[in-house]
């Protein structure tokens, strides 16, 4: 399924959260919707989900108008940060809950739902009940549920967010090569950027009810367009008047075409690699990544003097 979002805004009372956002989304594609808590992307997916109607625009999908289409007529799977399981229903009744509602007979039912539990991993623990499972086996049910009723579009709302650091990552790395497996278009909200950055085909990057910028991770990375979506994907300091990230910045003993004067205040070794934090002749301050065998052989010393300069084509804004 593709869809359009062309024009809508949707305010609350005087808070405009959705203001006149215009946005594709690929068939097949999996989008993160990123930004700043309050930035306005979970109004924006819950327009596109049928969920709230926009004050104004419309939604298309593969082409239709569906902007005033419930969310049971759109084909949507919704995964919530928080499961919503039945606690009294074993897993494999929670799966299978979509199918029976819409009247799947029962030997299908359970052929789709043996398929699904085998998709998430799940196949030994179908008896169980939610309270039962592990974090991350509960939302491996929420996917198998979402996914019972072979909704055109899934749409995730901070899904990993109440699981600690390492089953988050797992289930990152899972979730993608899931959606490799599953034909729909897929939509997750996040204001997490490494969590955006690994999983998303496609960035669309949300602050104040408008979108900053819309592309692949690298576009985002590599080519911001404007300080803000530069600041949000990653770390950046200040050289010259401009924002850069502080890995590139090359860091020279002696002085150098093009380079600033520095002094170091600061080395901190962080495992590979190593932060230099330093002062300029304006009294401003600067942060420099170096790996940390390449800060050894600088031999680099708090008080020392060094000259700074930003790699040439390095991503920066002039601030």
């Amino acid at each position: 399924m593709s869809i359009d979002v062309v024009n809508v805004s949707k305010a609350f009372g005087g808070f405009r959260a959705v203001d006149d956002v215009s946005v594709s989304f690929g068939r097949g594609r999996l989008t993160a919707l990123l930004g700043p808590s309050g930035g306005g992307k979970s109004t924006l997916l819950r327009i596109i989900a049928g969920l709230e109607e926009p004050d104004s625009g419309r939604v298309y999908v593969d082409g239709q108008d569906m902007t005033h289409v419930p969310a049971r007529r759109r084909g949507v799977g919704f995964v919530f940060q928080h499961y919503a399981a039945f606690p009294h229903m074993t897993v494999r009744d929670n799966v299978g809950f979509g199918l029976r509602v819409a009247r799947v007979d029962r030997t299908t039912r359970a052929r789709r739902v043996d398929e699904l539990l085998d998709l998430v991993h799940l196949q030994g623990l179908a008896e169980r009940y939610p309270a039962e499972l592990s974090g991350g086996q509960r939302q491996r049910m929420a996917l198998a549920r979402a996914l019972a009723v072979e909704p055109r579009l899934l749409l995730l709302v901070e899904p990993f967010g109440a699981l600690d650091v390492k089953v988050r990552a797992e289930l990152r790395a899972w979730l993608r090569h899931l959606h490799e497996q599953v034909n729909a278009t897929t939509l997750f909200v996040t204001h997490d950027q490494e969590e955006a950055m690994e999983l998303a085909d496609q960035i669309v990057l949300v602050n104040e009810g408008r979108i900053e910028q819309v592309g692949t991770p690298e576009d985002l990375y590599d080519r911001p367009a404007n300080e803000f979506v530069m600041a949000f994907l990653g770390a950046t300091t200040r050289l010259g008047g401009v924002a850069v990230r502080p890995h590139d910045i090359e860091v020279f003993t002696d002085p150098v075409d093009g380079g600033t004067q520095a002094m170091i205040e600061r080395v901190v070794g962080l495992g590979f690699h190593s932060r230099i934090e330093a002062a300029l002749p304006d009294g401003s301050d600067v942060t420099v990544q170096l790996t940390r065998a390449h800060a050894h052989e600088l031999e680099l010393r708090t008080g020392d003097i060094v000259y700074l300069r930003a790699i040439a084509g390095a991503a920066s804004h002039a601030g």
